[in-house]
């Protein structure tokens, strides 16, 4: 059986889709998976942002998904990516409003309550975010998968039990039927042996209203605050020189995204 490590954000709707689809071929015997985690706001950051001092959205995600291997095994980790995905994704979201999207409950609410399904404790959050050495841990984590298999974004698939190639993806829309979910894998895994093949792509389109509503909503409320943080980035403005991470990152601290 293939041994695979899953590389994961929460913060991206078509990565979870992904990780259903390798769960369910986990499920169906074809995989065993094992999991790691990248932060996409820090691979965004620019090159004289110091990640220690980010005040990442996710960090509490990640954070408890750190403090959850540590104290459980990185299975549990696994779950609780699983769980709070679930939450995230694949709820129905509220009803927008007259000055538009309703806002999302923060990742840290949205943690405890994965913590809460998982039968955990949910003051796992506030242990995972209280303590500096988690968010160390985190960028470790981070480091780790970038200067070992050159990863830079998420899904991504790492071979051989983490030792073997790595390769991006697959981006799916939507979750195929069991029959289906296996012949993409042996697709999939064979055409990435190649490693001379470094990009098959189409045009995306964020459609994963039927299989993930949350999608949309959770894009609309992003794009928000980064109208919100680009105008804090023009000449003058508090984030001049920043990127467009490290000015959302200030913006939700202020209040003001």
């Amino acid at each position: 059986m293939e041994k695979i490590t899953f590389l994961f954000d929460p913060r991206s709707p078509w990565c979870y889709q992904t990780s259903r689809w390798a769960r369910r071929l986990e499920a169906l015997g074809e995989i065993e998976l094992d999991w790691g985690l990248l932060s996409l706001e820090v691979v965004n950051l620019a090159a004289d942002e110091d990640p220690a001092a980010l005040d990442a959205e996710y960090g509490a995600a990640l954070r408890t998904a750190i403090l959850l291997r540590d104290r459980h095994g990185r299975a549990e980790m696994g779950r609780f990516y699983s769980a709070l995905g679930a939450l995230m994704w694949e709820q129905a979201p509220p009803a927008a409003g007259p000055d538009g999207p309703a806002p999302a409950p923060s990742v840290a609410e949205s943690s405890r309550a994965a913590l809460t399904a998982l039968g955990h404790d949910p003051g796992l959050v506030d242990a995972a975010t209280a303590d500096p050495a988690i968010w160390t841990a985190v960028l470790a984590e981070h480091r780790d998968w970038i200067d070992r298999v050159r990863a830079f974004g998420v899904p991504t698939l790492v071979f051989d039990g983490g030792a073997g190639p790595a390769v991006f993806g697959p981006v799916i829309r939507e979750l195929p039927d069991d029959e289906t979910c296996v012949e993409l894998w042996r697709h999939f895994s064979g055409l990435a042996r190649y490693d001379y093949l470094f990009e098959v792509k189409r045009r995306k389109e964020l459609t994963l209203r039927a299989e993930l509503p949350a999608a949309v909503w959770r894009a609309d409320l992003r794009v928000q605050a980064m109208r919100a943080a680009r105008e804090a980035q023009r000449p003058g403005g508090p984030y001049e020189g920043a990127s467009l991470e490290w000015a959302m990152a200030g913006l939700r601290r202020a209040g003001t995204s």
